[in-house]
Order: C-alpha cells, then sequence, then structure tokens
C-alpha cells in the first residue's frame, strides 16, 4: 500500500496558486513597461515553469511512496 505525501501535495498546488497570481499581477503592470511583449514572455516562461514544478508535485505526493 502506498502512502500519499500531503505536504508535497499542498506545496505543489501552493506554488499552482503562486504562478497563477504572479501572472495576474503583472498581466495588470504591462502597460507601464517600456516593452510590454518581453515583459510578458518572460513572466509567461516563468509562470509556466512553476506551474509545471508544482503539477509534478502533485503528480507525485498523490502516488506517495511504498509504506
Amino acid at each position: 500500500m502506498r502512502r500519499k505525501n500531503m505536504r508535497v501535495v499542498a506545496v505543489g498546488s501552493v506554488l499552482i496558486v503562486l504562478a497563477i497570481v504572479f501572472f495576474l499581477f503583472f498581466l495588470a503592470i504591462r502597460a507601464k513597461s517600456n516593452d510590454p511583449a518581453a515583459l510578458m514572455s518572460t513572466v509567461g516562461t516563468v509562470s509556466g515553469a512553476l506551474i509545471g514544478l508544482g503539477v509534478a508535485m502533485v503528480a507525485f505526493g498523490w502516488i506517495g511512496k511504498e509504506a
């Protein structure tokens, strides 16, 4: 029987939420930037990487480890 690691699931979920908030924050301030396209490209890359890491953490947390 495998035991789920709920701490890893919680941290992954928080990471996903923080990445979405980060993206939405920069979406709101992009008009003040000198180069909004480059800003959103960078922010999108970082947010996508954080969401990918969060999804991987949630998946591995739900799989768990052998007892």
